[in-house]
């Protein structure tokens, strides 16, 4: 009798890249230092739950629990094979997931990982840490919330009709690798998030003259003064509030004026040529701010810090279009809805009978806009009078009659307070930055430059809650899971982020391009790829086991040669698939 062979297929496509990458920086070890197994646990570690679960976030670009399972039966044994742990469908049921994530919830847990591997990878990697930058961003979830639930109404680019939590980051230069992460209320102000970080990121990285960068919201002298005690340094805006808006307008004046000629800053575009950035002026300030009691020697005194710092003036001409487009936008609305509050009398259309009415609506709305002082109106009481017979039937001379006045009130015209808006017009595109770091380390260009690789960091958000790892919107609900979640996703950006740095430096420094990662023009070199388009190369590779009475064998999609360069780029051999095929 003849017994027909058994084929099974697993497509394993980006997976064995992933899960060496992890192997090399010590991921399932880590994990297992920090979260102990409980007496009672049978299967796998919690290191390899995390590491086997991150490779499948990254590959299926699906944080939901419930796939997970199936996805690892279908490629058990190329698990078993990379691992070389025996692989049990138990390991990946929802409710050993959702204790992962409780596990990582907890903040010393977390904070103990995240310590531990962010000095791997700059050790490994040979990475230099000389600026970090911090940001905070939201993520939104439909949930009920509560007083104590970390899902609250807040500031939100995104959708302020949802509840959303908050997430800082802090990560490294050049390329952007988060270092430290916080998982908060979305109701928490950003203030209160940048001192933690520092201090977190400073239990990463040791030494001092480390230079953080952050947007407005870090600049509360507070925060500088933290910063600067720590002897570390700070660059940021400031925000043009309070007295700094009114300081502004002086400095403002001083160069418009004359009085401080200004240092152009020029750019290479994409076609090599040269351009004007901004242009701006520089000068030094003393300051000085008390420490907290917590942050003092001698909990019984608040000593006085005193420091220098440098205050960057700046104008930017694209800053500037892009206050005026604002400014522009925000005066055609406000006339819009100023002309829609007193619409032509027709049949549905409400009529403003009150002269008080009027007028809080229309000031209400150019309050919302920021356009009081740019915007006036003309408006007018129209009377409509009426006479009409008291009672039913038709009239006649003898019919005794009533008068009916109707009031309503009509905007006549929306007008610009053109000298106004021409006086605030040249006060747009400025900046001011603050910063501790001497003019030696830090001059006004490389001040401007720093700051304007902001999008660094919002790229890692981008991948957070976009494409590839889709956080938003959160589909798990309690917030220890939110909090592990988050956490868990966060590694996988750090993954992301490092793929993609380690092949670029690697091409740069052999002044290499890759051919082929480009579908409509494979003959076309980059020497920038991310790591989307490098991880896609390695789609629809599949592992193939025939199962024949006497033996077993395996076959895996032969390489290509590009798959191969990346893999050596990575320093990853193509052994970490090859061998997946050896009986």
């Amino acid at each position: 009798m003849t017994t027909e062979p058994i084929i099974t297929s697993e497509r394993i496509d980006d997976f064995p890249l992933l899960l060496a990458v992890m192997l090399q920086l010590g991921l399932p070890e880590i994990f297992d230092h920090h979260i102990k197994r409980h007496g009672l646990h049978q299967g796998l570690s919690w290191g390899w739950i995390a590491s086997i679960w991150l490779a499948h976030l990254l590959t299926k670009s699906n944080h939901r629990k419930q796939p997970v399972q199936a996805w690892v039966k279908q490629a058990h044994a190329t698990i078993e094979k990379i691992t070389g742990q025996t692989v049990r469908d138990l390991d990946f049921t929802d409710d050993r997931l959702t204790l992962l994530l409780r596990r990582l919830s907890h903040p010393e847990v977390w904070q103990a990982i995240e310590k531990e591997l962010s000095q791997n990878i700059i050790r490994v990697y040979d990475l230099t840490a000389k600026r970090v930058r911090l940001d905070a961003t939201t993520v939104s979830g439909y949930h009920t919330g509560g007083e104590e639930s970390l899902f609250q109404y807040g500031y939100s680019k995104d959708d302020p009709t949802l509840r959303q939590v908050k997430v800082m980051v802090a990560a490294l230069d050049p390329f952007g690798l988060p270092l430290v992460s916080q998982v908060v209320a979305g109701d928490v102000a950003d203030d209160h998030l940048y001192r933690p970080a520092v201090d977190q990121v400073l239990q990463i990285i040791e030494g001092t003259g480390l230079l953080f960068v952050g947007d407005s919201k870090m600049s509360a002298l507070a925060t500088r003064a933290h910063i600067h005690r720590l002897e570390q340094h700070y660059l940021c805006p400031m925000a043009q509030t309070g007295e700094t808006a009114k300081e502004m307008e002086a400095w403002i004046e001083a160069a418009n004026s004359g009085v401080q000629p200004l240092q152009p800053v020029f750019l290479k575009n994409e076609k090599g040529k040269r351009v004007l950035l901004a242009e701006g002026y520089a000068f030094e300030r003393s300051l000085q701010a008390k420490i907290a009691p917590c942050e003092a020697s001698d909990a019984e005194q608040e000593p006085t810090l005193e420091w220098t710092e440098q205050v960057f003036v700046v104008r930017s001409e694209n800053y500037r279009k892009s206050q005026l487009n604002g400014l522009e936008g925000r005066l055609q609305r406000a006339t819009a809805k100023l002309l829609a509050l007193t619409p032509p009398p027709a049949r549905g259309k409400r009529q403003l009978q009150e002269e008080a009415e009027l007028v809080n609506a229309a000031t209400a709305i150019l309050k919302a806009h920021n356009v009081e002082a740019f915007l006036t109106y003309a408006f007018e009481r129209q009377e409509k009078r009426e006479t009409k017979y008291i009672g039913r039937g038709r009239g006649n001379a003898n019919r005794p009659t009533r008068e009916i006045v109707s009031v309503r009130y009509q905007i006549l015209s929306v007008t610009r307070q053109e000298a106004t808006l021409a006086a605030h017009q040249k006060t747009l595109g400025w900046r001011v930055y603050v910063s501790d770091a001497p003019a030696a380390q830090l001059n006004l260009k490389q001040a401007i430059l720093t700051y304007r690789d902001e999008w660094i960091i919002e790229h890692g958000f981008h991948r957070l809650k976009g494409a590839p790892l889709s956080l938003d919107p959160l589909f798990v609900k309690n917030d220890d899971q939110v909090v592990g979640l988050t956490n868990l996703l966060s590694l996988a950006v750090r993954m992301l982020t490092l793929i993609e740095f380690v092949v670029r430096r690697n091409l740069k420094q052999n002044n290499e391009k890759l051919t082929g990662l480009i579908e409509n023009n494979p003959k076309k070199g980059i020497d920038n790829p991310t790591t989307e388009r490098l991880l896609k190369t390695f789609d629809e590779i599949t592992l193939t086991t025939v199962h024949l009475p006497d033996r077993i064998i395996q076959h895996i999609t032969p390489l290509t040669a590009l798959q191969t360069r990346i893999l050596e780029l990575l320093g990853l051999s193509a052994a970490v698939y090859t061998r997946l095929a050896e009986n």
